[in-house]
Parts: structure tokens; C-alpha cells; sequence
């Protein structure tokens, strides 16, 4: 890997800037977050939630969290559950929507390309998607250091979403990175021994990966 710590501050330094002028431009809506309308957004959520057990309290880590849009989702869905939440986004303009929205609720918000905790799960949910003019190999390496953070800092498991890579003689969106599950299902096998479960086939060209812990944790990690 001939990627330095430079190269990945840069990229991250980017993907804020990218991110910053979408909420700009669109205000905190999923349009603001890249996404086109909030019912694919609130799937999206659905998938990633799949991994966590709602029968009893958590803690969560939001990776790329934008406003917070998965806050409506769960208190939509699942409001009798008790969720220690921590959102984090490389934005600095995004913490700060995302603060102001939520003022007055008992969730944190930080600026940062990784948690500062560990949690029982952790989601992120498109931060793999927009790789804007970056090599792709460069792109593959933030993914995987990603995805490691990811695992290190989650004691149950962690969910996250990519874009299916197109079929030949299909078109992806510049600036897209499509890949295919197998790349990633091997990678999380290979490098964190975890269980991964695969979900596709609901109607929009991409997947999700579930990666949990091969062993159970008791108590609930509330406060991580």
C-alpha cells in the first residue's frame, strides 16, 4: 500500500468539503447527506438496524452520521428502547446541524474520522459510496481502515452499506465506488474472524453487510 497518513488526512479533508457543500445546498434532508429521498434513506436504516437488538438497551456509534438522520428512524420505529448514541462526521458543519437539531436530547455529536469509544454496534451508513476523485486503490485502503476502526471500536458488530458494482455495459455515477460483496464479506472474514451476513435484493443497486462478533456479550454497554 503506498497510501500514507497524509494521503488518508487529504481524503478525509475532501470527503468533508463534499459533504459540507451538499448540506449547504440542500439543508439537513437527504438530499443534504447525497441521498435522493427519504424513503430509500429510511430503508437504508432498516437494513443497518437489522443487526442491533432491540429487546434491551445499547449503545451506538454513527459513523458518518450527518444531521442525524437515523435519530427520526429510531424514534419512529423504536422508541421504547434505551440508546446511548454517539454520532460522528468528518463535516464540521454537519456536527454542528446535527448538535443544533438535537439540542436538548441526550445525544452526543463529534467531529472525527472515528469513534472515541467503543459501543455494542456501530453503522455507517453511504461513507463508502462518494469517492469523488480519489484512485480507487486509495479509496480501497480508507474503506479497510475504515471498516478496522469499525470492528475495534464495536463490541456486538457493526453494519455498513456499498453501491453494487454495475453489470458490464452498465453505467455507474462518476464518482461512484461500486463493488461487488465478495470483495469485502473475504476481507471481514480474513482480517476480523466475524460473522457476516449479507442482505441484497431490495430494490436499489447496492448491499449491506452485517458484521457481528462470533461471541456473545452480556449487560448492555450503556454509557461505553
Amino acid at each position: 500500500m503506498t497510501d500514507d497518513g497524509s494521503d488518508l488526512e487529504q481524503l478525509h479533508r475532501d470527503v468533508a468539503q463534499y459533504y459540507t457543500g451538499t448540506l449547504r445546498r440542500f439543508g439537513p434532508t437527504p438530499l443534504g447527506v447525497d441521498w435522493s429521498c427519504a424513503p430509500t434513506q429510511a430503508l437504508r436504516f432498516r437494513k443497518l438496524l437489522k443487526l442491533c437488538d432491540f429487546q434491551s438497551s445499547f449503545s451506538l456509534n454513527d459513523v458518518g452520521c450527518g444531521y442525524g438522520a437515523v435519530l427520526e428512524y429510531l424514534a419512529d420505529f423504536h422508541p421504547d428502547t434505551e440508546i446511548d448514541y454517539l454520532g460522528i462526521d468528518l463535516s464540521q458543519a454537519m456536527v454542528r446541524r446535527a448538535q443544533k437539531l438535537w439540542s436538548g436530547k441526550h445525544y452526543r455529536f463529534q467531529r472525527a474520522s472515528a469513534a472515541s469509544r467503543t459501543a455494542d454496534y456501530s453503522i455507517a451508513s453511504g461513507i463508502f459510496n462518494v469517492m469523488l476523485d480519489q484512485p480507487v486503490q486509495r479509496w480501497e485502503h480508507f474503506v479497510a481502515m475504515t471498516m478496522s476502526q469499525l470492528h475495534e471500536t464495536s463490541r456486538r458488530g457493526f453494519a455498513v452499506n456499498f453501491v453494487t458494482a454495475p453489470l458490464a455495459g452498465q453505467d455507474i455515477r462518476p464518482g461512484l465506488y461500486g463493488t461487488s460483496p465478495e470483495r469485502w464479506i473475504a476481507f471481514c472474514r480474513t482480517a476480523f474472524g466475524r460473522k457476516v451476513t449479507l442482505i441484497d435484493n431490495y430494490g436499489m443497486s447496492e448491499f449491506t453487510l452485517l458484521v457481528r462478533s462470533p461471541e456473545p456479550h452480556l449487560g448492555n454497554g450503556i454509557g461505553g
